[in-house]
């Protein structure tokens, strides 16, 4: 592969106490140093380091990536960065998203749909465990955040962003991954945070530089706490308004009736069934339910999305790459939908069982819209 045209810089974001991990880091993968907290005694503040690390641009560079310390990543990150930069280079690309957020549900249907990037929701924080900005993006994001008294940076980001109008592109294959439960910040009650969509460097490559982008997430079913929601089309432009709509409510807006989701539950096989009682024995029944509605509802939008935006309306599965990643998508799903408390028990027992159940209502799902309307003809 020719070498890229992209330049980029790049900063490890830091705190006195992690600083033998991030050193470690940054010299395995020749990234530009470290950007040290500049008060670590002081309040918890992400937003406080991220102004260091956005600051380390270097001369001549065209992107910047900043990464944080608690990140593993591949030994050809920084040429994989600068590839997709040559890509995209006007757009701020995050390689990680968290398989409980609003986005990791967003890059999760990418997954099943085929996609190698999607466009993130533009309301949800940004995630900024490793991100890439254009240097003028970069610059113009510190000018904005300096004397912010908001302390998490990816929420400052998702609003800089905002203002710009174009929200950051996600990778829909992760190659990095978060390592540990504790924070800094203040956010170990989140529970265990793993990457949506976990993929080796030379599995992503391809999606990465060559795969098509879903832009339009339409509406979109999400998880927390063990329950199903769905986000929306438009709902970050009306930011007086709820922020979180049950599934059972956003439902009339999907065109599907309730009768026909609910029509799955009775209707599955018995491989499927033998899979809910366990899946309900283990995280209990209404879990089990929401699990298979979202997972229903998850199937019938990467269909429709991969109708509507793949090259040639092509089918999502097929290639042996396709499917790694959708195998990959739905082997997070399950855990990332408990709730926090409850992740840790879901061993590598329950996580296959988990997958099995999901994969089989995601099938579901992906055949639901013809089943649907011929129920309401």
């Amino acid at each position: 592969m020719p070498t890229a045209r992209a330049r980029v810089s790049s900063a490890v974001m830091t705190h006195p106490v992690r600083r033998a991990q991030a050193q470690d880091l940054s010299d395995r993968l020749g990234l530009g140093g470290l950007a040290m907290d500049p008060d670590p005694g002081g309040p918890p503040s992400a937003l406080r380091t991220a102004l260091v690390a956005w600051a380390r641009t270097a001369e001549g560079a065209t992107h910047h990536l900043m990464i944080q310390d608690d990140v593993a990543a591949p030994d050809d990150f920084v040429d994989l960065v600068a590839h997709c930069a040559d890509r995209f280079p006007d757009d701020a690309l995050a390689y990680y998203t968290n398989w409980h957020a609003r986005n990791g549900s967003a890059a999760r249907l990418a997954a099943l749909a085929g996609a190698g990037w999607v466009r993130a929701a533009p309301e949800e924080f940004t995630p900024t465990l490793a991100i890439v900005l254009p240097i003028a993006l970069a610059d113009g994001f510190r000018r904005y955040a300096t004397g912010s008294a908001e302390r998490h940076d990816d929420e400052l980001m998702a609003a800089f962003l905002r203002g710009h109008g174009r929200s950051a592109l996600l990778a829909v294959p992760t190659v990095t991954e978060h390592t540990g439960t504790s924070s800094i910040n203040g956010h170990a009650a989140q529970g265990v945070r793993l990457a949506v969509c976990p993929s080796e460097s030379a599995d992503a490559r391809p999606l990465l530089l060559d795969g098509w982008v879903l832009e339009e997430l339409d509406w979109l079913p999400y998880m927390r706490y063990g329950e199903g929601f769905i986000r929306l089309p438009g709902q970050d432009t009306t930011p007086d308004a709820r922020y979180h709509f049950t599934w059972r409510e956003a439902l009339p807006r999907t065109g599907l009736s309730e009768a026909a989701v609910l029509g799955t539950l009775g209707s599955r096989g018995p491989a499927e069934e033998k899979q809910a009682r366990q899946v309900a024995e283990a995280f209990g029944p209404s879990f089990a339910d929401e699990l298979w509605i979202h997972c229903l509802l998850l199937g019938v939008q990467a269909r429709a999305a991969a109708r509507r935006y793949a090259p040639g309306g092509g089918d999502p599965a097929g290639t042996a790459a396709a499917e790694k990643l959708r195998a990959a998508a739905v082997s997070t799903v399950g855990p990332a939908g408990l709730p926090p408390e409850r992740r840790p028990e879901a061993g590598r027992e329950h996580t296959a069982l988990l997958a099995e159940y999901a994969f089989a209502a995601v099938s579901c799902g992906e055949r639901l819209p013809e089943r649907a309307l011929a129920d309401r003809r």
